[in-house]
């Protein structure tokens, strides 16, 4: 079984399960959370329990996890009633935190402590992590005047986007950039990594990263389910 840690307003994941039917891909939304069944035993993932798509079933026949949530928001548990749902919120995403890293299939990506879709970096933090590794890179400029508009930094031309998925990049960019984009992911320990340059070109400059993937594209998707060994 292949599990999507989505929102239910994530109509693309949604689809995506769809799409996936055939590898018994299943949405898991904050309403399972709220679901009898859970049984999570920290030294033994094996034994455990989850409840996906309103269904307990063994832990052990999970084969992948996609995680579509950067933290679980209250808004998404109107089951709870108002006066708790900012705690309710907080407690679940500490045991997804819990439950997704001790999980022995492959997860894209491992949630860290404060965030649930990797390392919730800046965009000046993976400038300054592809600096570090000898990627070139544009310098973040931010600008700020009292009583006056902020100027954002203008770029002469549209980025280019790859997206790193496992040992694949997809995206139509020269392979120099392609190999900048795998270093980066393996330096921030994702195996799924968004990375914008200046351009097409080899001597593009590296202008941000994003842990957010388009899975609506088909050759994503496919080396997502790469990645699962489906």
């Amino acid at each position: 079984m292949l599990v999507i840690v989505a929102s239910r307003h994530d109509k693309a994941a949604e689809a995506l399960a769809v799409s996936w039917a055939a590898h018994d891909a299943t949405l898991l939304t904050a309403e399972d959370l709220s679901v009898a069944g859970w049984r999570h035993y920290l030294s033994s993932s094996v034994d455990s329990t989850v409840v996906v798509g309103g269904q307990a079933i063994a832990t052990a026949k999970i084969t992948g996890v996609l995680i579509r949530l950067p933290y679980l928001p209250e808004q998404e548990l109107l089951h709870i009633v108002p006066e708790d749902r900012a705690y309710v919120a907080t407690e679940m995403n500490a045991f997804l935190v819990s439950w997704l890293s001790g999980l022995q299939c492959p997860v894209l990506n491992r949630p860290t402590p404060t965030y649930l879709l990797g390392p919730n970096w800046r965009q000046q933090q993976w400038v300054y992590a592809a600096a570090q590794i000898g990627i070139p890179v544009r310098p973040v400029q931010r600008k700020a005047v009292l009583s006056t508009p902020i100027q954002t930094q203008v770029l002469e031309k549209p980025p280019v986007s790859v997206t790193v998925v496992g040992n694949r990049c997809v995206g139509q960019v020269d392979d120099k950039l392609a190999t900048h984009a795998k270093r980066l992911a393996r330096t921030a320990n994702v195996e799924l990594l968004t990375v914008q340059f200046t351009s097409r070109e080899a001597n593009a400059e590296l202008i941000n990263a994003e842990l957010w993937a388009d899975i609506s594209h088909p050759e994503i998707a496919d080396a997502i389910l790469e990645c699962f060994g489906d």
